[in-house]
């Protein structure tokens, strides 16, 4: 840790990374907020969510292709720019909207003007569809960097200060973007009443710039450096082929990769529609939000765990590990549904978030440490495909699936199923023996 707070790479990227969280984080309450004032309509709230959503998980294998092709450190400063002109644009149309401007054509005569509210739901639409395109490119050259910046020795330290950064943010900038709302004007009166909407957005496009100005300071280790050479005589059709061969070649990386899809496929997107119907049952919205907030706080102090400890707690494998948390994980889910109490909830969902956020780090570095420097923005993309293309299938699923049994019935199935995997993986498969380092 003490060679990682010396490291000028990390100085840069943890500052600008700072910065463009909080930014996200007022975009990501401000941009709903926006819709349901201009329309009323969660129809086009969803399809606003839609056009942000799709975009990113079916390109984004192309952007971890052209990460590889063109370097890591390129392609996110050109998604900061794209952001940042997107998120001017939508600062001026908020500004627009909530102040039309009165144009004099003569002394006598003058005339207002200003976008419809037809118009200016399909520019957000627009966008959106922007921003969304734009996070396909920027998820797997932000994950990719950091290998490239940081020596090996330091790179599970990094990470864990990174995403515990990006976790604390998730935390601090919602109550800042309330804040913000509340001082300058959230659009209660109407949209004409959202100069606070249009700081948020002027905000996130001025973290931008400064994230970018950040990441012209940071030089990549010239040893780690990938080799352009191959990836740009490719198609870049190919060179998402090569990735995608790359990981299948790679037999312990290939079972992980299976396993996780597995998982993700069966139970992370059901989650993401039973907690907000526990919610529901117990209190409300108020209730997600506390249980929501227990499972960020205990994935803070997982990564800190993570980052601290370093490789002192270790497992007889790499596999061993992954395979025991996600059976505690089952064990901690089975009995969610059958809470009847807000605290309870939270107590088990404080118990994951420390799970999920001390396995993050370790996960994240193994991946970064085995694939080679030229190959990084494919794994990194195709391991975040598993998670943006499978789980919303299942969430789909899970709507049908509450209409034929109960909420307490779907958690327990889904734990035990989580168990399941986990005794069939370590049982049967190799996953059990694979290696926490690789030579």
């Amino acid at each position: 840790m003490n060679a990682l707070k010396q490291n000028t790479n990390f100085k840069w990227l943890m500052r600008g990374g700072v910065i463009s969280a909080l930014g996200d984080q007022l975009t990501m309450i401000a941009l709903p907020w926006l819709v349901l004032k201009l329309t009323g309509d969660t129809l086009a709230l969803g399809l606003v969510i839609a056009l942000m959503s799709i975009p990113r998980a079916v390109f984004i294998l192309v952007g971890g292709a052209l990460v590889d092709r063109y370097s890591p450190k390129r392609v996110l400063m050109l998604t900061k720019y794209v952001n940042a002109v997107l998120l001017a644009l939508l600062t001026l149309l908020v500004m627009n909207i909530a102040s039309a401007p009165t144009v004099a054509l003569s002394s006598s005569l003058s005339l207002t003007v200003a976008i419809s509210p037809h118009l200016a739901l399909q520019l957000i639409y627009v966008l959106a569809l922007g921003l969304g395109l734009a996070q396909a490119f920027a998820m797997p050259s932000g994950m990719s960097i950091l290998p490239l910046a940081i020596p090996a020795d330091n790179l599970q330290a990094a990470n864990g200060m990174m995403m515990g950064i990006r976790q604390v943010t998730m935390l601090i900038g919602p109550l800042l973007a309330a804040g913000l709302l509340a001082f300058a004007g959230d659009g209660n009166g109407g949209v004409s009443n959202a100069h606070g909407l249009a700081l948020a957005f002027g905000f996130d496009c001025l973290s931008y710039l400064v994230s970018a100005w950040t990441l012209a300071k940071v030089t990549l280790l010239s040893a780690a450096a990938p080799s352009t050479t191959d990836a740009k005589s490719q198609s870049v059709l190919r060179s998402v082929g090569a990735g995608l061969r790359m990981v299948w070649d790679d037999v312990p990386m290939r079972l992980c990769f299976i396993y996780w899809g597995t998982v993700s496929l069966f139970i992370g997107g059901a989650m993401q529609v039973a907690l907000p119907v526990l919610a529901s049952q117990l209190h409300g919205a108020s209730t997600l939000g506390l249980i929501m907030g227990a499972h960020g706080a205990g994935t803070l102090l997982g990564m800190g765990a993570s980052a601290k400890l370093g490789t002192r707690l270790r497992f007889a494998s790499f596999g061993a590990m992954i395979l025991t948390a996600d059976a505690i994980a089952g064990i901690l889910l089975a009995p969610l549904g059958m809470v009847q109490a807000v605290w309870q909830a939270a107590l088990l969902m404080l118990t994951l978030g420390l799970l999920t956020g001390y396995m993050q780090i370790k996960v994240f570095t193994w991946i970064q440490q085995r694939v080679p420097p030229q190959m990084m923005g494919r794994a990194m993309s195709i391991f975040m495909f598993i998670f943006m293309g499978l789980a919303p299938l299942s969430a789909a699923a899970t709507g049908w699936i509450l209409t034929l049994v109960s909420l307490s019935q779907l958690f327990l199935g889904g734990g035990i199923i989580l168990v399941t995997f986990a005794a069939g993986a370590y049982l049967f498969t190799p996953i059990r023996s694979i290696a926490s380092t690789t030579p």
